[in-house]
Formats: structure tokens, sequence, C-alpha cells
């Protein structure tokens, strides 16, 4: 619990602070904060192999440490041999605490575990929100490589409640994601 208590502690001394100054804002109502943490997974191949969707499951509960849920399609699509209802994905939604965790997590231990790792993109959706593509789970020590049986690919997405993408930008750079720029194109 104190890794937590460390993160909120950060963002409430030194963060929001350096933000308010940066920005100008009049109020500590308009400082940026990171709302949640959407963690993805699309698993088309799981059409033709049931027992993906379980193992994805268990995997991305390990990683986040709530339980994750699985998402169906909307509608029938034949040239993929899908039907509507059928489990496609695996979801989480991390908020609080849980958020604070996994955020220390991936940027102290997990992304430095990518094999060549030169730094994040810092491509923002327009809204200052973030979506950030990790191409194997196994840089998370939670996952055992020996029980492996498909490199699974995931979407970390963060939504923050920042106008401008240069705001988002700042409130994760002070977070500790690693962006490859100093300054976003």
């Amino acid at each position: 619990m104190s890794n937590t208590a460390s993160l909120k502690k950060e963002y409430a001394e030194r963060i929001a602070p350096a933000l308010k100054n940066k920005f100008q804002y009049s109020s500590p109502m308009q400082i940026p904060v990171l709302k949640k943490i959407v963690i993805n997974q699309g698993l088309g191949m799981a059409v033709n192999d049931k027992k993906i969707i379980d193992v994805a499951i268990n995997e991305l509960t390990a990683i986040t440490g709530q339980k994750a849920v699985a998402t169906v399609s909307r509608k029938d699509i034949a040239n993929f041999k899908l039907r509507k209802q059928m489990p496609i994905g695996v979801m989480v939604t991390l908020r609080r605490d849980r958020m604070y965790e996994f955020l220390e997590r991936l940027v102290r231990v997990a992304l430095p575990r990518i094999r060549d790792f030169k730094g994040i993109q810092s491509k923002f959706d327009g809204k200052g929100n973030y979506t950030l593509g990790i191409e194997e789970q196994i840089i998370f020590p939670e996952i055992n490589i020996d029980n492996i049986t498909k490199i699974l690919g995931m979407n970390i997405t963060f939504v923050t409640s920042a106008k401008t993408d240069e705001e988002g930008y700042e409130l994760l750079k002070e977070f500790g994601l690693p962006f490859k720029n100093a300054q976003k194109d």
C-alpha cells in the first residue's frame, strides 16, 4: 500500500504544483489528473480456440491485480467465422489505488524489460489521452514464461482529464512514462 500512497503523494506534492506553474491554471480543479487506465487485448484467434480467452483473463488478472472480463462481438461476420456474442477479447479498467500501483510497476519494472527499449511514441488522441501498445505480455514479472502458450499483445490506454495533448503529455511525462523525444512532435 505504501507504493500507491507514494505515487498519489508525489502527484499532490510535486506533479500538480509543477503543472499548475507551467500552464498558469487559476484553479486547482483545472490541473489534469489521471482518471483511469484501461488495458485491452483483442484476441481474434479466440474464434477457433476458446481456451485462449481463459488464459488471457488469468494473465491480465495476474498483471493488474483486478479480475479481467471477456469482451464479446457485437455482430455476425461470416468471413471471420464470427457469431454475435462470441468472446473475442479481454479488458480491465483500473481506477484509484490499483491504477497508481499498475502505473508504477509499468514504468519502473515492465517497460525497462523490453529488449532494445528506446522510449515510447508521444502520439495522443487530440483530447489528452494516450494509448500505449505492448507486443509481448512477458515483460510483466507476474507472468511465468514457462507457462506461456502464445505471445499476446495489449493496448494500455491512459485516460486523463487534460483538455489538450500538451497537458496530457506533461502529466504522463511527470508520472515517469519514458517518451522518446523531450518535446512532442
